[in-house]
């Protein structure tokens, strides 16, 4: 007997000593992916490939990180309000230009389209730091353009991109009217589990079970389920309940835990909807509920009370 446990305590280190190097060596790799396997960093196309009016922007971070985004116009006066859409953690903005392009046509809106750094044609490395100032940046430069309407400037999130979204919304509630977020994670330490499941026994958060012994070497929480319940702006909830990377659960998780503060916070979900192709697979459906929601809950003209 003594053996056998003695075994099993030696099993259970190398399975830590395994766990921790992993994340030592690989988090940014697993939970940022720039470059999707067989293609090339830079955008496949642009958004002139979908006939769309737009300008190539070029910022800087607070920590002087070079970032490159675009700013997709509405070609007839613009009765929607401006999109900053952040994007899933794997490609880079130029695998979003037909949704864009589709948000632009049923919501008339612009969209401002952030490539973080690391991806795309930004510098740098991502990391949860680094990527929570290229959203700033963003923000500040729609903030003072004298082009958009800035008391109507939306935050669109799907999976990575809401969490970095809801960092943004909490954290500058004079700038950000409303926030969107689809199919979004309550934190990384809860999908450490699923990624690598093994880790489950030593890593995760509150949706989580476990010792979490290893939780201080994540670099990258994004610990979504921390920040929605300080946001004050209205929020929308979108998730697809066949999701295959996120569990849906954490969708209900995050909006439940937003309305214990907040009485502004709506919730939908789509039977067909999977991580990437809910707004595709939802159809006529999905932009109907934001149209409702802009209309709800964001001015029309900046004259509006």
């Amino acid at each position: 007997m003594a053996t056998w446990l003695k075994a099993l305590a030696y099993g259970a280190g190398e399975i830590a000593v395994v766990s921790m190097a992993t994340l030592v060596a690989f988090q940014e790799r697993l939970v940022y992916v720039p470059v999707l396997p067989g293609l090339a960093r830079a955008y496949a196309v642009t958004p002139s490939r979908f006939q769309l009016d737009y300008e190539d922007i070029w910022i800087r971070s607070s920590d002087g990180v070079r970032l490159h985004a675009w700013f997709l116009k509405h070609s007839s006066p613009v009765s929607g309000p401006t999109i900053l859409f952040f994007q899933e953690n794997a490609g880079n903005i130029a695998h979003r230009l037909e949704f864009a392009r589709i948000m632009m046509h049923r919501l008339h809106c612009n969209v401002f389209m952030l490539s973080y750094r690391g991806y795309g044609a930004s510098d740098g490395h991502p990391s949860q730091d680094g990527i929570t100032k290229d959203a700033q940046a963003a923000l500040d430069h729609l903030s003072n353009r004298n082009d958009v309407d800035t008391s109507r400037i939306v935050i669109f999130g799907r999976s990575l991109g809401g969490a970095v979204g809801s960092v943004l919304a909490r954290n500058n509630p004079d700038k950000v009217s409303a926030l969107i977020l689809e199919n979004t994670f309550t934190s990384i330490l809860d999908m450490a589990g699923i990624m690598l499941p093994f880790l489950k026994w030593f890593i995760g958060g509150r949706a989580s079970n476990g010792p979490k012994v290893l939780n201080f070497l994540v670099r990258s929480p994004w610990s979504t389920i921390d920040v929605i319940g300080e946001i004050k702006q209205p929020i929308l909830f979108l998730s697809g309940l066949q999701d295959e990377l996120v569990p849906p659960l954490h969708m209900r998780l995050l909006y439940e835990k937003a309305v214990e503060h907040n009485s502004h916070c709506l919730f939908f979900d789509f039977p067909d909807g999977m991580h990437m192709d809910t707004w595709f697979s939802a159809g006529d459906r999905y932009w109907r509920i934001i149209q409702l929601f802009l209309e709800e809950y964001v001015s029309l003209t900046r004259d509006d009370s």
